[in-house]
């Protein structure tokens, strides 16, 4: 048993177990309130795991961070939790620490009414073993900005210009954001700290925010840091949203206003941005395809009784596997009528298991009401088994893929 606890008070080692955790080779640099209580590092709430009956001053033997954070799923906002900065010191590794944690985290969760947890891995196996899948593939597009002139001569540069916003204008973002995020699922909704301290924060240095405005409205925005020194610089792009196609031209013909200034430009973005297809010389773009975030259910009671459905009656029964939330662990009876749903956990979980319309783990289930992945395809990859092909049928239709992109990084 352990206790789980909050550590507002110990900041020091909070810090002490991050850096070492994830930035080793620069050592564990002396704790400085000045450096690292920045408001973007007091963001979210710290948690840890403590041996049962542990004095107050005692060190955690494992630690992480929340962010209570909203999400749009299948056109409805929803409560969801970003977990990060899980670290455990060497010398209380390979017990069992980061398990309690992250179970009695899913509890926290829980009991906040939060439907989906989010987290940037640093190694997936990791935790697809514990009930997290990925949910986004990040593509990232890199070339010479002359590769980027096809998007200058589309763009009518009189009916549009940029301009460079700073952390008190981020007001005039959000409507673009919105109109963007709408797109996908998973997308964040986006406070006032969030703004301040993710977007026009950084970890190390403040990236450049420029909006682009036509008829006095933002129309899309480019979010970028410059690397490198001078003959060998990029421009990398962290976010280009953008509320319509004139407006991913004019962000693209401005990265490539700066032939001048850089040799490369890198952009991250939804594998639905079609640079590839814009550009003459496709060739010319390096392009590579990565898995992202992860998501997991919290809940499958409440989350798939409160997420939309498309307007169609069915009732099906669903078997998950779950390794750390034993509330998940079970069988469900999923009705849903007039697209609003009710789904309740059924009693004697191995009797049932075997007869229930639909068997998969919580990862496969995850992926597939966010709308990262179709039924079709979990079934294809044995990710998903089904008694019946009108049962794989019910699920493709009651939960269809969708978009998902989840880019803000935490």
């Amino acid at each position: 048993m352990v206790d789980y606890r909050p550590i507002p008070d110990e900041r020091d080692v909070f810090h002490e177990y991050r850096s070492y955790a994830f930035r080793p080779e620069e050592g564990v640099p002396a704790y400085d309130p000045a450096d690292h209580e920045t408001p973007r590092d007091t963001l979210g709430s710290r948690r840890g795991v403590y041996e049962d009956g542990a004095a107050d001053d005692a060190k955690p033997r494992s630690v992480c961070r929340h962010y209570w954070l909203e999400s749009r799923v299948r056109g409805d906002v929803h409560r969801t939790a970003g977990l990060a900065s899980v670290a455990t010191p060497p010398e209380y590794r390979r017990r069992g620490y980061v398990r309690q944690l992250l179970a009695r985290s899913l509890a926290e969760y829980r009991d906040h009414d939060v439907r989906f947890s989010v987290l940037w891995p640093f190694r997936y196996r990791f935790y697809r073993q514990y009930g997290w899948d990925t949910c986004t593939r990040l593509v990232t597009h890199e070339c010479e900005p002359s590769v980027l002139s096809v998007a200058s001569d589309a763009v009518d540069r009189d009916a549009g210009s940029f301009r460079r916003l700073e952390a008190d204008e981020y007001e005039a973002l959000e409507p673009a954001y919105e109109t963007y995020a709408d797109r996908y699922s998973l997308a964040l909704e986006r406070d006032e700290e969030w703004w301040r301290h993710r977007v026009f924060a950084g970890s190390e240095r403040d990236p450049f925010v420029y909006a682009y405005e036509r008829n006095g409205q933002v129309r899309g925005y480019l979010v970028y840091t410059m690397d490198g020194t001078d003959g060998d610089r990029t421009m990398v792009v962290s976010e280009l949203a953008a509320i319509d196609h004139d407006a991913v031209l004019a962000l693209l013909s401005f990265c490539y206003d700066h032939e001048s200034q850089v040799q490369r430009v890198r952009l991250r973005v939804a594998d639905d941005v079609p640079l590839r297809a814009i550009a003459r010389e496709p060739d010319q773009i390096e392009t590579t395809v990565a898995d992202g975030p992860m998501v997991r259910v919290v809940d499958i009671a409440e989350t798939l009784s409160a997420v939309a459905y498309p307007d169609r009656d069915a009732t099906v029964t669903i078997a998950v596997e779950d390794p750390l939330a034993e509330w998940n662990d079970g069988t469900f009876r999923l009705a849903v009528s007039d697209g609003r749903a009710d789904c309740r956990r059924l009693r004697d979980h191995e009797t049932l298991q075997s007869s229930a319309d639909v068997r998969l783990d919580i990862g496969a289930l995850s992926q597939l009401v966010v709308g990262f992945q179709s039924a079709a395809a979990l079934e294809r990859t044995g990710r998903l088994e089904t008694t019946d092909a009108s049962s794989l049928e019910t699920m493709s239709t009651l939960f269809p893929e969708t978009t998902v992109f989840l880019g803000d990084r935490f």
